[in-house]
């Protein structure tokens, strides 16, 4: 009422204005103040009750539109005014939420991994096509191999094998004339489905060896705090940030890992298909795609080794985004769709928050807690002569009176002689 959003119906008691107060009654009426005169409902409402028209005369009410009280109650809210439920991607563009989740993913990598450099990691990956494209002046051509690559869809459709399967979806980004050559062999009998398999296994090998830029090029020195963090046996560390590192890949490079990782799970996990005589299929899965996912010269050969078989062997996960990376990009969103300052949302932090008098405690007993450990060190280090050791506790007397009579206690006048 303060602010004109509804009044109250007017009335007369007694000949006099009732003072214009909200009362929550069944005999107090209220309208909205863009309601126009309400003047046909005089003869409607006499007719519908006109005992009750006829007592309410005696005090002069202004009738009311049941039409008003209808619209009043449909709109009616019970909800506060002031918290309005606003959806993130329609209040904030495509490009910041874009910009917050890369700036948030980045943050969380630091925070894991320690890099002496981010040029590398701050810029923006280079994207270049990665399916092979067609030649516009080869019509018949580009109908052939068309109808190969379709060929080849519907062939891994009709099939139920998981290795088939992955590996028809990697030759999408394979060249026409490997491709074709792979459709005209397909087998005609089962018997014959692991010749074609490791005819597969060959051409997309000869493929990803050819390749001169590895897909894991973005930002190198990343490679080497991954490696680190495996070799010191951080499995959890390792694994998110590995998450976090693929999360900042472009998204055509992105899917063409998936499709290749994969196949490579797939193939080095497989028992019933030897890739290679006398040789393990991990191992023959790492040798053949190593330099396609990381080809980096200042990684040794066996840290390279170790970060391509943690890849294999945890490719369900890989690919998925941490949960602590959701939190910080929903708080972050969320402080922006509130208006507040982006320089002033700290993220997710491993500080804890203290006020002036926890901090300046916190500081008394860590600082006498150090001193009494190094007090202690210098009484029962037996290296120490007695002559030394009685000028560093004399030392340690003059400096820290209180801390020395607490810890020798009965024994401090002997101490001090």
């Amino acid at each position: 009422m303060d602010y004109k959003v509804f009044e109250a119906v007017s009335r007369r008691v007694f000949g006099k204005d009732k003072r214009s107060v909200f009362e929550d009654s069944s005999s107090s009426l209220y309208r909205f103040t863009n309601v126009s005169s309400q003047v046909d409902l005089d003869k409607d409402y006499q007719q519908c009750t006109p005992q009750r028209h006829q007592k309410n005369m005696l005090f002069n009410t202004t009738p009311v539109k049941a039409e008003s009280l209808e619209d009043l109650w449909e709109n009616l809210s019970l909800k506060p005014a002031n918290t309005p439920q606003v959806n993130i991607s329609e209040s904030l563009s495509r490009r910041v939420i874009n910009e917050v989740w890369r700036e948030q993913t980045i943050a969380r990598l630091l925070q894991l991994v320690d890099l002496p450099l981010l040029d590398s990691l701050l810029e923006h990956q280079a994207v270049k096509p990665q399916l092979p494209q067609p030649k516009e002046d080869s019509g018949y051509v580009i109908t052939s191999n068309y109808l190969d690559r379709e060929i080849l869809k519907a062939f891994s459709d009709s099939q139920t094998d998981e290795w088939l399967s992955s590996a028809i979806d990697c030759l999408e980004y394979l060249p026409d004339h490997m491709v074709v050559d792979i459709s005209r062999n397909l087998p005609d009998q089962l018997d014959k489905a692991d010749t074609w398999k490791l005819l597969l296994f060959e051409n997309i090998g000869r493929y990803y060896g050819q390749k001169k830029e590895p897909l894991l090029s973005h930002a190198p020195e990343v490679h080497s705090g991954i490696a680190e963090l495996l070799v010191n046996g951080k499995m959890e560390q390792s694994l998110e940030a590995i998450q976090l590192y693929l999360k900042l890949l472009d998204s055509q490079i992105r899917e063409e890992f998936r499709r290749l990782l994969y196949f490579m799970a797939v193939a080095a996990h497989n028992s019933e298909l030897k890739l290679q005589k006398e040789s393990d299929n991990r191992m023959v899965v790492k040798r053949t795609f190593s330099k396609a996912i990381i080809n980096n010269k200042s990684l040794s050969r066996g840290k390279t080794d170790l970060l391509i078989l943690f890849l294999v062997d945890h490719q369900k996960d890989v690919l998925k985004i941490p949960g602590t990376l959701h939190k910080m990009v929903s708080n972050k969103l969320m402080a922006l769709q509130e208006g507040q300052d982006p320089s002033k949302i700290a993220g997710y932090t491993f500080c804890q928050k203290l006020d002036e008098r926890e901090y300046r405690l916190n500081t008394e007993k860590t600082t006498k807690d150090e001193l009494l450990s190094l007090l202690k060190a210098i009484d029962e280090d037996s290296k120490l002569s007695e002559k030394e050791r009685k000028r560093l506790l004399g030392q340690f007397h003059s400096s820290n009176p209180s801390i020395f009579m607490q810890y020798f206690g009965d024994r401090v006048p002997n101490m001090c002689m």
